[in-house]
């Protein structure tokens, strides 16, 4: 198939072209490369703002050049922390963004789009497994912009879209070095880059109602989650296709000083923890419930925490 794919000079954009590019897919990119790196990725990359104002005209020439069968869009911010400082800038570029990607695939005709969301459409939620039917209420403006993307996915089916909205939950790993998750932003990064500088990584809060105390997350390897979006492109293509949202991660969880006890292995590194007050926001269990995306997808995550956090070392050494 003829892809376009928005943010694909990002970590998991990155994963998502480079498994296109090997089951026999096209891609084309588009990315402003204000966080990406065009290093990472072969793809030609044309460079445009989704959230400018000649965003509409840019994406209506390109779809009319070269005809696409799907978009898959990951294009964001991502920063929970920045979105809270700034929640302006996260409305214009993540919703304003998707806004102008909708417009120019309605005047070009363009109807199968995978959208990247979150579980933090979540905000706090109570079940040890959470499923998609669950009333999320996100506690920030990150959140916030994710769950608004996934309702106009949805209200685009008036005009003919199908629409998959895929909720990652916690991404890491990486299949190579060249692929790398360079930013320092989730747990996993943050504590390699730790390592390196001579730091202790830091654990936030031990005094949640988890068997060791810390925070419990779902971590999915970046190629499982790669796997997903192709997986969900080739749903939108079946006849009997509908909107439909679905979780991507595990079912398992894993604990942050779990999380930490891996790296010492991986690393060969013993080490310390630091610890920590509680961050405000930091919901005490976040693991996906994946029936959905088992039953209907076949999809399984292949990887584990142990694979992950080698896979994630290995790359940043």
């Amino acid at each position: 198939m003829n892809l376009l794919l928005t943010g694909g000079a990002g970590y998991i954009g990155a994963h998502v072209v480079a498994l296109a590019e090997r089951e026999g897919h096209s891609v084309t990119v588009v990315d402003d490369l204000s966080t990406g790196v065009a290093t990472r990725i072969v793809s030609p990359v044309v460079a445009i703002n989704l959230a400018s104002p000649d965003a509409v005209g840019k994406l209506s020439e390109l779809m009319r050049a070269t005809k696409f069968d799907a978009v898959i869009h990951l294009a964001a911010r991502k920063q929970v922390g920045q979105s809270v400082e700034i929640p302006e800038q996260y409305f214009l570029d993540n919703i304003g963004g998707l806004a102008n990607l909708l417009l120019a695939m309605r005047q070009e005709n363009l109807k199968k789009l995978v959208f990247s969301s979150s579980a933090a459409t979540y905000g706090m939620p109570t079940l040890d497994l959470v499923d998609e039917d669950y009333p999320g209420v996100p506690i920030n403006p990150y959140g916030q912009t994710k769950l608004v993307g996934e309702w106009m996915v949805k209200n685009a089916a008036n005009w003919g879209l199908k629409g998959v909205n895929l909720r990652y939950f916690n991404v890491a790993g990486s299949e190579s070095k060249q692929l790398a998750d360079t930013a320092e932003l989730n747990l996993i990064p943050i504590a390699i880059a730790q390592l390196k500088r001579g730091e202790q990584p830091i654990v936030f809060g031990t005094d949640y109602p988890t068997p060791d105390g810390s925070c419990i997350r779902d971590y999915v390897h970046v190629k499982d989650l790669a796997k997903a979006h192709l997986m969900a492109v080739d749903y939108l293509t079946t006849p009997d296709q509908k909107y439909a949202t679905f979780n991507v991660g595990t079912g398992q969880g894993a604990s942050v000083l779990q999380v930490l006890e891996e790296l010492k292995i991986a690393s060969g590194i013993k080490f310390d923890e630091l610890l920590a007050d509680r961050r405000p926001g930091d919901p005490p269990r976040l693991v996906a419930n994946t029936d959905r995306i088992e039953k209907v997808f076949g999809f399984k995550a292949s990887f584990g925490l142990k694979e992950i956090v080698k896979s994630a070392w290995d790359a940043a050494n």
